[in-house]
């Protein structure tokens, strides 16, 4: 089924807008990388913040405990009575009990009081660090990720090159492979593979649209002005009045013109019989159309369907596909007993022997005394 041209010009939109420095991939990897650099720079400064903090706190701590026993061995070595008339008299309201039994009360809650808030700081700490951490490595994995998008890009448009040049000649697995690494969907792969390695005009004039803009601008706007461009309307000069005109030409006979295949067309018939037509690099469909036979292709698609051969024969031995002999050679061999899985793994026998030459090798097999069933067909 052949892709409508709406269809084909979202898929080229895509894939341009992949070949380009603003492509949606580099796009995305940006907007991540800038937010991770900005997780780094503010967790790095309230890691900072954060150490300083539980480091006064670690300290008063410690302070609070050496002063605070300090305090109270000196508490405890004042006898009240041996100051009482400085007391009284300057009226102090100084009670060294008093004061050691509040130390005892307070200083511990204090202290506990410090030490949860340096324990709540140091988990808080740990928080920071992973996300601190986790993005640093967002930020290294983008940088491999760019990296590897370039060269992806790279190849892509390495393969769009060959492609709008004329000389692609790249395997399914190649195309699909790359085209995969760009979260394409299974068929925006397939339909994607078949616009490179079976280039039609829908390619060359997209592409010729894209280069007819401004090379200052992005891909992305360029796609953008081209949906917006107007076809343009070819309005025919009215001619003179005194122009002679011409009298028709009257054929002596109607000539009917003969359909020609096409890529597309052979593409559409390859499905139609159970062909994949991205098995098969541009050269094989190219082998196929110059010597097409529409009759000899369905004919030997059915004869290998009738006698449950596989089909992936014809990937590695495409001139099989237009052999006229086919099924005459195939026939030969299924009556001297060799079966389907025989042919199969052994499927050069059919390229290289026409009928008479492979009907004379069985032969010459027979006068020598050998079952040609059991003589192996990489030795024919």
């Amino acid at each position: 089924m052949k892709s409508s041209t709406l269809e084909v010009t979202k898929l080229l939109d895509k894939l341009y807008n992949l070949r380009g420095k603003d492509s949606v991939i580099f796009k995305e990897m940006a907007s991540l990388e800038e937010e991770a650099e900005a997780t780094r720079d503010r967790t790095t400064t309230e890691k900072s913040s954060l150490q300083d903090k539980i480091a006064e706190l670690e300290q008063d701590s410690k302070e609070l405990q050496e002063q605070g026993k300090k305090l109270t061995q000196v508490l405890r070595g004042i006898n009240k009575s041996d100051f009482e008339t400085v007391i009284d008299r300057l009226n102090i309201g100084f009670d060294p009990e008093a004061l050691v039994a509040k130390l005892d009360k307070s200083l511990p809650e204090t202290i506990d009081s410090i030490n949860n808030e340096i324990k709540t700081s140091e988990e808080k700490l740990v928080k920071v660090e992973e996300e601190m951490s986790s993005a640093i490595t967002t930020i290294e994995e983008i940088s491999i990720r760019r990296d590897a998008a370039i060269s992806n890009q790279e190849k892509l448009n390495e393969y769009f090159d060959l492609a709008l040049s004329g000389n692609i000649n790249i395997t399914r697995d190649s195309i699909t492979a790359l085209l995969e690494q760009f979260d394409f969907t299974e068929e925006e792969t397939r339909e994607a593979a078949k616009i490179l390695m079976f280039p039609e005009d829908a390619l060359y004039e997209y592409d010729a649209r894209i280069k007819n803009y401004d090379k200052r601008s992005s891909i992305s706007d360029v796609i953008k002005e081209a949906k917006k461009e107007e076809p343009v309307i070819i309005k025919e000069e009215p001619k003179e009045i005194n122009e002679v005109k011409e009298e028709p030409k009257i054929a002596s006979s109607p000539v009917v013109e003969e359909k020609k295949f096409d890529k597309e067309d052979l593409m559409d018939l390859f499905s139609e019989i159970g062909l994949d037509y991205l098995d098969y690099t541009t050269s094989d469909l190219e082998n196929v159309l110059a010597n097409f036979n529409e009759k000899v292709i369905r004919r030997n698609v059915a004869i290998f369907k009738d006698n449950d051969l596989s089909l992936d024969v014809f990937v590695d031995n495409i001139s099989l596909l237009y052999d006229r002999e086919l099924e005459a050679k195939v026939d030969r061999l299924l009556r001297i007993g060799k079966s389907a899985l025989d042919i199969y793994l052994n499927p050069t026998v059919l390229t290289k022997y026409d009928y008479r030459n492979l009907d004379k090798a069985i032969i010459l097999l027979q006068n020598s005394g050998l079952d040609p069933k059991k003589v192996p067909l990489m030795a024919y």
